[in-house]
This record gives C-alpha cells, sequence and structure tokens, in this order.
C-alpha cells in the first residue's frame, strides 16, 4: 500500500514542485545567450527583449554572445545548460535550419536538444544593387543572368547563410545562375557592394536601410510574401516575377531540452507581453522586421518545416561547407 501510495503521490509532488518552480520563476539572473558577436540582428533583438523583461519581471537579463563556427558553438553550449528556467538561446534560423545540413559532426540536434518557446520576430531579406548598377528592376537582374550565366555577382555573408541561399533559392527558381562571392560576415560584403565590387546582394533589411534611403542602394525586391513597412516602394519576389518565392529570417527564442512545461509557459507568457509593448514594436518595426510571438508547439511545426525546406535548397544547390 505505501508503495502504491508513492506511486500516486509522486506525479502530483513533480506537478507542484514545477508549478512552484514556474511561480518563483526568474529568482536570480537570467541568462540570453546570443550565438554571434554583439551589434548584430540577433544581439539586438535579444537586447531589445531582455532590458523589457528586466524592466517587467525585476530580474538581471544578462546577454552573452557565444559567437563562432556559424552559431554552432553558442547553440551547444545552451544545450549543455541546465534546464531550469535560466539559460536561454536567442539566434536567427541560421544554427537551427540551416548549419545542420552543412556542418558533420554538430554537437547538438535543433529538433531535439532545444525547446522552442517563441519566434520573436522575422522579417524579409532585400535584393540590392549598388546605386551605379545598370539593373533598375528585377526582370534586369533575371534577363542579364539567362544572356550572361554566371557572371553576375553575389555577396553573402558566408557561404551557407540565410542571404547566400536566398541567391541560390533565387537561380533555382528562375533557371539561371550567378556568381557567389561569399565574406566572413554581412559588413565586408555590404562594404563591397557599396564599392561597385560585387553586384547584388540580398541582405537583411536593417543593414541597408540606411544605404537605400541614402541612395546608395537601390533595392529591387523583398524576399517575404508581403512588402515591407520599411519599403512600401519596393516589390516583392513573387510581385517582381518570381511567383512561387517567399523567405523570411526569424529570431527566436529557445531553452535547453527538458526545461520544466510549466516554466516554458510562463517564459512565453512573459515574453509576448512584453512584444506587444507599443514602444517595443516600433523598434522593431525600425528594424525592418515583424513582431510574431507564436507558441512553443507552432514555433516547434515552423522549425521543422524550414529545416526541411532549407535542406532541400541546400542539397539542390549542392552547396559544401567553406
Amino acid at each position: 500500500m505505501r508503495r502504491l501510495l508513492c506511486c500516486l503521490l509522486l506525479p502530483l509532488a513533480a506537478v507542484v514542485a514545477g508549478e512552484a518552480l514556474a511561480q518563483a520563476w526568474p529568482s536570480k539572473p537570467v541568462t540570453l545567450v546570443v550565438p554571434f558577436p554583439p551589434g548584430g540582428s540577433s544581439d539586438q533583438v535579444a537586447r531589445a527583449l531582455g532590458q523589457r523583461l528586466n524592466a517587467a519581471l525585476g530580474q538581471t537579463f544578462v546577454i552573452e554572445n557565444k559567437a563562432g563556427a556559424t552559431g554552432t558553438i553558442g547553440a551547444a553550449a545552451v544545450k549543455r545548460a541546465p534546464a531550469d528556467g535560466y539559460t536561454f538561446l536567442v539566434t536567427s534560423l541560421g544554427p537551427l535550419v540551416i548549419a545542420p545540413h552543412l556542418i558533420k559532426d554538430i554537437q547538438y540536434d535543433p529538433l531535439k536538444d532545444l525547446d522552442p518557446i517563441t519566434i520573436a520576430v522575422q522579417a524579409p531579406n532585400v535584393l540590392v544593387v549598388p546605386a551605379s548598377s545598370p539593373h533598375k528592376t528585377m526582370a534586369d537582374v533575371i534577363a542579364y543572368q539567362k544572356a550572361n550565366p554566371g557572371k553576375m555577382s553575389f555577396a553573402s555573408s558566408g557561404n551557407g547563410s540565410s542571404d547566400h541561399l536566398s541567391a541560390e533559392l533565387f537561380w533555382q527558381q528562375t533557371g539561371t545562375r550567378g556568381l557567389h562571392v561569399p565574406y566572413k560576415g554581412g559588413a565586408p560584403a555590404i562594404s563591397d557592394l557599396l564599392g561597385g565590387q560585387t553586384d547584388a546582394s540580398f541582405q537583411n533589411i536593417n543593414a541597408v536601410i540606411s544605404h537605400i534611403k541614402s541612395d546608395k542602394m537601390r533595392a529591387l525586391a523583398v524576399t517575404g510574401d508581403k512588402r515591407a513597412a520599411l519599403l512600401p516602394n519596393v516589390p516583392t519576389m513573387a510581385e517582381a516575377g518570381v511567383r512561387a518565392y517567399s523567405l523570411t529570417n526569424w529570431f527566436g527564442l529557445l531553452a535547453p531540452a527538458g526545461t520544466p512545461k510549466d516554466v516554458v509557459t510562463k517564459v512565453h507568457s512573459d515574453v509576448v507581453k512584453v512584444l506587444s509593448d507599443p514602444e517595443l514594436r516600433k523598434k522593431i518595426a525600425e528594424m525592418g522586421a515583424d513582431v510574431v510571438g507564436n507558441s512553443p508547439e507552432e514555433f516547434g511545426a515552423w522549425m521543422r518545416a524550414e529545416s526541411a525546406q532549407w535542406a532541400e535548397i541546400i542539397k539542390s544547390a549542392n552547396i559544401r561547407p567553406e
């Protein structure tokens, strides 16, 4: 009887303990790991969230930049962290749905080793050319590439980056081919594009919006399924003639696998609340992004679908690690 009673009470005790943990969270500083250097888009999203969570919950949210290996070092560190609700990963899609298909012996499985909480924001990329470019529209670019296969150069922040794969999908869907020129990061890619050393690039909107507005670059199309608020006169890829094209760059919050469900639920609720703050929404809009704040289940399903899509693009283009 005693054993039976213990068996019946143990699950109840676990539920009570989980609820108590969730109610107490956060009772000490929380670390938001960003797997990229300071200043990038993931870092900006993490700092915006951390500041507002700190103000809303009265606890310190520490940003820890663990850069390297296209974001996989930081992601692996979060996998190894205690699943206690005090370490989270804030990252763009790369380490979650692109790198696993490019890097051998990766130290984590993003679909198994990390618990999705929410996609905080998402934003399209934008195809830009230097202001001096003869290409005024997407039709110009497609026509030129068909007449001159492999001649038009496309700069990217690195092999297998979202800007690289945005170009690969464009070539696949239009039956064209350009010349991929990988750089070690977005800044040198943008610098050479401004200087006319390369012909075009798919870039994050926030990284090039100042150059577009100062007429140093020309925006030809955005990669999302709707026009960007910062670039209302720039068509989507579909509107510009690449009918099936739709890609977005997104930034999510994840925890080590096994984090108590009650804690995940509370973290999700708190993050969604701060994402609804008008001031934060304005700041995110100024980055060229949209607030998402979806559920853990929706985020998990999205990751699986995105992983399959990027795997197919990588396989079709026969992309290999640098």
